[in-house]
């Protein structure tokens, strides 16, 4: 082998070095991504809680919308 394709040896694997440090940084910073998401068991129980306080907001709503229809005489009654 001559020292030109030695040299162009080198320059190549040089280059394949750079391009693994370049991969291996970038799969780092998706690992550090990921881990900091939430986890599915963590989404579904952010999901029933929800949903659990919307039926509460509209179950208030109802009731504000209800006292709000009694006469005046009678939504005093009840405060």
């Amino acid at each position: 082998m001559s020292d030109a394709d030695v040299n162009h040896l080198s320059v190549l694997m040089e280059q394949v070095v750079d391009q693994n440090k370049a991969v291996l940084e970038a799969v780092g910073d998706i690992q550090q991504k990921v881990a900091d998401l939430p986890t599915r068991d963590e989404f579904n129980e952010l999901k029933r809680d929800v949903k659990t306080i919307k039926a509460a907001v509209t179950a208030t709503n109802r009731d504000l919308a209800k006292h709000k229809s009694l006469p005046a005489h009678v939504a005093h009654e009840h405060a």
